[in-house]
Parts: structure tokens; C-alpha cells; sequence
């Protein structure tokens, strides 16, 4: 496996490995959800590679950049022993050198929900992502369905820029209890871990209900009771897959999104809820 830290040095490796390449993006802390991302990549792929870089221009000033979970050494034993062929770790200035003044604004599904949260945040996932893909030239990039919108931010992106990359998306990796895996659940404290979850039942609950039948947004009002203290909610809605614009009318194709604070942790999680044609498919 090489392990490398320079653009030039992707480029030259990348373009050597057999094809079709599929690129894993990461900002490293590996777990178990990242894995499934390796090897769903390594199912559909001839060559893997994963970049692991923590991208100051996706985190706001007030923001966890400095005490993001970092376990490089560990990182790296896990992708070798996975098979992976191409890591890609570089640091700031690499990525960034002096002078650096160029981003990728995704339009107004950039502005919403995790967007109006945290501004910016997607104009610097659609920069460094757009960077990745110019550096590794993959087929294919795999990204975790728990990160929803920045799928949807990337397919945009992709679209727009004509960006010769095909997007695939691995469904999201839970707990036994359902709280999706995160590297931010190790800030979590025993009483906020226990709790966590409600914030899947919450969604489950509402999609349970759209999948039922119910076309009535009463049902997000429902489904906030497993939302209560210790949790606090951030947002609870429901939405088009492509826009992330919320729906007056609750019908597949769409997503159930939402997002708690848990202490000072805010975590995000969604179910899909795909048409009857869709399933069938």
C-alpha cells in the first residue's frame, strides 16, 4: 500500500493502478461505517483509494477542527489490512498553499439545514472533494448515506461542473441501538450516548408512518417526543432528495432528516424513503 502526501505523487501512483478506481474520502478517526465504504469500493472496484484529510475550510471558527478525532497510525493499519492500495494524507499546505483562493459554491442546497447551521461548510466540502477528484481521477467515489446532504451537495456539483466521477452511496452503518456511527460519538457522555438514539427513532417513526400511508406533516410533531432533554433538536424534516427544499405534502421519493444536540455534540442522521417502483427495482 502506498501511503503519500503530495498531489504529484497521487497522480503519478493513481494513474498506474488498474481501473476502475474507486475513491474513498475521509477525514480519518476510522470506524466501522468507513470500512463499509472500503469495502463496498473494493466489491465494485479493481483498485481502492482513500484520502484521509481533516478540511479546515468545512469547519466554522466556533467549530471542533482542533479536537477533531485524529488516530492516523490506527487508520492506516486498518486500510492495509483492507486491501487498499492508495492513501492520500496531506496537510493543510498542501491542499491549500499560499495564495489559495478558490471555492466551489453549491448553490442554494448549500444554504439549508446543515448549511444554515454551519455557512460555508459545503462550499468547503465541494471545494476539497472537487480538488479530490481532480487529484485521484477515480471512476467512482463512495460516500455514507448518513451524510445525506453532502451527497446531494456533491451530486450538484458533479452535474453542474460535468465532473466525470459516478457517486455511490452505501447505506448507513448503526449501533444495535441505531445511533449511526460517527467519529463525533466519542465526544458523547455515557448519559448522552444512552439517549442518543432517540434521534433515530424519531426518524423511524416518521418514516414508518409516511411509508403507512400518512401524508401529513403532523407526524414530524409526533415523532419529536423521543427528541426530549438530554437531546435537544436542531431540526426534524422532511425532505426532497435533490433540492433538501421541504415537502407541504409527505411522499416518496424523499428523505426524513434531523439533527440533535447531544451536550455540545450535534449529530445528523436520515432514512430514505424510496417509491414503491424504486424498492422494486
Amino acid at each position: 500500500m502506498h501511503v503519500v502526501r503530495t498531489v504529484r505523487e497521487v497522480r503519478q501512483i493513481a494513474r498506474a493502478l488498474p481501473r476502475p478506481l474507486g475513491l474513498v474520502p475521509t477525514m480519518g478517526a476510522l470506524h466501522a461505517g468507513h470500512m463499509r465504504l472500503v469495502d463496498v469500493a473494493r466489491s465494485t472496484s479493481a483498485s481502492v483509494a482513500v484520502s484521509i484529510f481533516v478540511n479546515p475550510l468545512q469547519f466554522g471558527p466556533a467549530e471542533d477542527f482542533a479536537r477533531y478525532p485524529r488516530s492516523f497510525p490506527a487508520d492506516v493499519a486498518q486500510l492495509e489490512a483492507a486491501g487498499v492500495a492508495l492513501v492520500f494524507a496531506p496537510d493543510v499546505n498542501e491542499m491549500y498553499p499560499a495564495g489559495f483562493a478558490t471555492s466551489v459554491d453549491p448553490g442554494p442546497i448549500g444554504d439549508v439545514f446543515e448549511g444554515a447551521i454551519r455557512p460555508g461548510h459545503f462550499n468547503g466540502v465541494a471545494t476539497v472533494c472537487t480538488k479530490l477528484f481532480s487529484t485521484f481521477e477515480p471512476d467512482a467515489a463512495f460516500f455514507g448515506e448518513k451524510d445525506a446532504q453532502q451527497v446531494a451537495v456533491l451530486r450538484r456539483v458533479v452535474a453542474d461542473l460535468s465532473l466525470p466521477v459516478e457517486l455511490r452511496v452505501v447505506p448507513t452503518v448503526r449501533e444495535s441501538d441505531g445511533l449511526a456511527l460517527s467519529s463525533r460519538n466519542a465526544y458523547l457522555s455515557p448519559d448522552e450516548r444512552a439517549a442518543a438514539p432517540g434521534l433515530y427513532r424519531a426518524l423511524r417513526e416518521v418514516a414508518d408512518a409516511v411509508n403507512a400511508g400518512s401524508r401529513d406533516r403532523t407526524v414530524l410533531d409526533a415523532a419529536r417526543r423521543h427528541l426530549a432533554a438530554p437531546l435537544r433538536e436542531a431540526y426534524l424534516d422532511i425532505v426532497d432528495p435533490a433540492t433538501f427544499t421541504p415537502l407541504a405534502t409527505l411522499a416518496p421519493p424523499c428523505i426524513v432528516i434531523g439533527s440533535v444536540y447531544a451536550g455540545t455534540t450535534r449529530l445528523i442522521d436520515n432514512i430514505p424513503i424510496s417509491t414503491a417502483a424504486e424498492r422494486a427495482a
